[in-house]
C-alpha cells in the first residue's frame, strides 16, 4: 500500500471523495447561506435578514441575539431590549440543544480563516508550535466579563474579530483584513490552532453551553477503528476523541461528552471505517460486528 498523503485519503478510496467531505461541505454551505441571507439586504435590497451575527432580524419577524454579547451588556450595566433577550434566548436554547460550539464550526466566519491555517500547516507539516493551556480561553471569557464590568463598556465587541469579520464582509473589511491575517498568521506561526482552540472567548463561552446538549458525536463503532489517528489529525479538538475512542479499557461509552467538541463532523468524514456518527446523548452504546450484525456491546453503561 502507498503511503498515505493526507488524512482521510483511505476514507476517499472507500466511499469516494464527496463521502469523505461532506460534512466539511455542509458546513461551508452553511456558512455561505448564513452571509447570503446577510448579504441580500445591503448589496441586493432583498431584506432577509437585517443586522448581523451579534444582534438581527430575520424576515421582520424572528428576533435573534448572541448571548454571548448580551451576557457582556448585563454586565456592562445597560438596559437590554425585550427582544434582545427572546432572541437571546431562542439561540440560548438552540445551541443548547445541538452543541454550542456548532456555532464555531458551522457559522463562525473566522472558521474559514483557522481552517485555512491549519490545513496548511498540516500540508507543510509545520510545528504545532506554543499550546497555551486548555484554561486559557476560560480565564479569556472571564476576563471580558469582569471587563465590561468595570468599565460599563463592551469593550471586547470592539476588538472581536468573529463580529468584526462578520460586518466587515457585510458592510466593508477596511482594517478588518489586519485582524483576520494578524489570526491567520498566530495559528500557522505562534499556535496550531491556538486561537479557536485555546483563546477565543466566544468558543468558551459555547463550550460552556453546549456541555449539557443533546446532539452528541459517538465513536459507537470503535471496535472496527485501525489506529489509522485521521481523525486525531483533522478534529479541531483532538482531545476530545480520545475518551470516546479509547474508552473500551475503563469502560467509559463512545460519546464524546466534553463542550469543546464543536460537532464539525470531520472525524466522520476521514473514517474510512465509519467509526463515528452524530447520536443523542442518551444513546451511549456501542455497536460492533459480529457475524455482520450490529449488536450491543452489554459492558457500555447509558449517559446520564
Amino acid at each position: 500500500m502507498s503511503e498515505k498523503m493526507y488524512p482521510g485519503q483511505d476514507a476517499v478510496v472507500a466511499k469516494g471523495w464527496l463521502g469523505a467531505h461532506r460534512w466539511l461541505l455542509l458546513r461551508r454551505l452553511s456558512q455561505l447561506v448564513i452571509l447570503f441571507f446577510f448579504l441580500a439586504g445591503p448589496f441586493w435590497d432583498v431584506w432577509i435578514v437585517k443586522g448581523s451575527l451579534t444582534s438581527s432580524l430575520t424576515l421582520g419577524v424572528l428576533p435573534l441575539s448572541d448571548p454571548f454579547v448580551v451576557l457582556q451588556s448585563f454586565f456592562a450595566g445597560h438596559v437590554i431590549a425585550g427582544t434582545a433577550l427572546i432572541g437571546a434566548a431562542i439561540v440560548f436554547a438552540f445551541y443548547a440543544l445541538i452543541g454550542g460550539r456548532v456555532y464555531c464550526s458551522f457559522v463562525c466566519p473566522m472558521n474559514v480563516v483557522t481552517d485555512t491555517s491549519s490545513w496548511l500547516a498540516r500540508k507543510f507539516d509545520l510545528p504545532k508550535g506554543w499550546q497555551p493551556s486548555k484554561d486559557a480561553r476560560l480565564w479569556a471569557l472571564g476576563s471580558v466579563m469582569i471587563m465590561a464590568l468595570i468599565t460599563g463598556v463592551m469593550a471586547w465587541e470592539m476588538l472581536n474579530p468573529v463580529t468584526m469579520l462578520h460586518r466587515g464582509l457585510v458592510y466593508g473589511m477596511g482594517y478588518v483584513w489586519t485582524i483576520a491575517l494578524a489570526i491567520f498568521i498566530f495559528d500557522i506561526v505562534v499556535s496550531r490552532r491556538g486561537w479557536c482552540g485555546h483563546l477565543c472567548p466566544m468558543g468558551a463561552f459555547y463550550g460552556l453551553l453546549g456541555k449539557a446538549s443533546v446532539l452528541r458525536v459517538s465513536a459507537a463503532k470503535r471496535h472496527d477503528c485501525n489506529d489509522c489517528m485521521d481523525c486525531f489529525d483533522v478534529c479541531p479538538e483532538p482531545h476530545v476523541i480520545t475518551p470516546a475512542l479509547r474508552g473500551a479499557q475503563t469502560n467509559t461509552g463512545p460519546l464524546i461528552l466534553s463542550g469543546d467538541c464543536t460537532n464539525c463532523g470531520r472525524c466522520m468524514d476521514v473514517c474510512a471505517k465509519d467509526v463515528f456518527s452524530f447520536s443523542t446523548r442518551f444513546n451511549n452504546v456501542i455497536l460492533k460486528n459480529d457475524d455482520h450484525n450490529n449488536t450491543i456491546d452489554s459492558s457500555t453503561q447509558h449517559a446520564a
